[in-house]
């Protein structure tokens, strides 16, 4: 059985739905192939937040902010129901890198990057104020701003785009895996195995949207794209069940100067996350030892009063990022995601490496620009600027 498609995409994670819902709407036909579930990877195991990322101002990535908070407000405003602002508390101790001087500044960059849209603004807290956090360490505290940024849940914003995709006419395949495609003059003709079966998919544009598998899915297509060197970094996240904040904190970890997150996550804390470069297989990945303790002692040492809350059961989970190689911390690395074609012109294949949750409407858009050339004209359906985002069921059912 052979299936004949504009656009076959595979991976079902955020890029890979996002790509689906923006290629269904500019009214081509599409196939998304996952090997397991929606959002099975890192689009599951982020910090779940819908942000420009802050600490990115120390690299200078003032371009992927910019987008970054665009998009957070688009997002707000077609996916009010998976997404919503709230309010961070980002405190500053005696001895830390980063002097309230500092953070005022680029606390104020970062509300010039988002245009000053409503939820922009920040404000450093009066001392009966800071006497209203419970339970955070006083000793050397020098200041505390506040600030807003986005939340979500991104496996249900994840399915929640897979969902609008499908209501444009694309089609899901779910577990199938893609076991080889060959490029063609036509575009490429990719072989997926569904269940106990194998069907033949014939497609304008194949893309490789299947995040910390991206290499392994370039090495099944022949002739091979060209190899872009890059590494897996690991983050890992603790759940403790009790609720040791009751708002949520961006703090600068003392031992290394890392941002950390601790935000309420239903009943309990949600504290994050690590950097730890990967080797292995990425269905292997799983939180390491170290960076319990790692993640352990930043809550300990910001709340003193959370050891009794740490001696019950701590949940934790991992996801991938997928960064440039090069030498130096994985902190100071570009955050810029990079669309790789098999060739400049006229391009079969693309791969897309890294990407941030914030972004996937805008990398989509990106995706689509680069292969316009290999798509026929089609009719539009919609703008996925405006289309609403609406909470999904709880299970999408293959098509």
């Amino acid at each position: 059985m052979t299936e004949n498609v504009d656009m076959l995409v595979i991976g079902g994670g955020i890029h890979g739905v996002g790509v689906a819902q923006a290629a269904a709407a500019a009214g081509h036909s599409v196939l998304l192939v996952e090997k397991t579930k929606l959002a099975a990877g890192t689009s599951s195991r982020s910090s779940k937040l819908i942000h420009g990322g802050l600490r990115y101002l120390e690299g200078f990535h003032f371009g992927v902010v910019r987008e970054c908070l665009r998009e957070r407000r688009t997002l707000l405003r077609i996916a009010g129901d998976l997404v919503r602002m709230d309010t961070f508390h980002l405190p500053v101790y005696a001895g830390g890198r980063r002097p309230p001087w500092l953070i005022g500044t680029g606390l104020s960059l970062y509300a010039l990057l988002a245009g000053f849209a409503p939820g922009s603004g920040f404000s450093r807290l009066r001392g009966r104020e800071i006497d209203a956090l419970p339970g955070l360490r006083r000793e050397g505290l020098r200041a505390v701003f506040r600030f807003q940024d986005g939340r979500t849940d991104d496996r249900l914003l994840t399915c929640a785009v897979m969902q609008s995709a499908l209501s444009l006419g694309a089609r899901l395949w779910q577990p199938a895996e893609c076991l080889d495609a060959e490029l063609t003059g036509e575009g490429a003709v990719a072989r997926i195995r569904c269940g106990s079966s194998e069907r033949e998919v014939l497609c304008r544009v194949l893309v490789n949207a299947a995040g910390p598998w991206v290499g392994e899915m370039e090495a099944r297509i022949h002739p091979r794209p060209p190899e872009t060197p890059f590494e897996l970094i690991q983050g890992s996240h603790i759940v403790i069940r009790q609720a040791v904040v009751d708002r949520c904190y961006y703090m600068e970890n003392p031992r290394d100067g890392r941002g950390v997150f601790m935000l309420p996550w239903g009943e309990g804390t949600l504290v994050g996350t690590t950097e730890t470069r990967f080797q292995g297989p990425p269905d292997q990945v799983a939180p390491r030892h170290a960076e319990i303790r790692y993640l352990k002692k930043a809550l300990r040492h910001f709340f003193p009063d959370c050891r009794k809350a740490l001696q019950g059961p701590v949940a934790a989970f991992a996801g991938l990022r997928v960064l440039p190689s090069g030498s130096g911390h994985a902190f100071q690395r570009s955050r810029e995601t990079r669309l790789v074609t098999d060739r400049d012109v006229d391009p079969r294949v693309i791969s897309i490496y890294g990407g941030k949750l914030t972004a996937y409407r805008a990398t989509a858009q990106k995706v689509l620009a680069r292969v316009d050339s290999r798509l026929p004209r089609r009719k539009p359906l919609a703008d996925t600027a405006v289309l609403p985002l609406t909470p999904p069921p709880e299970v999408l059912s293959s098509g």
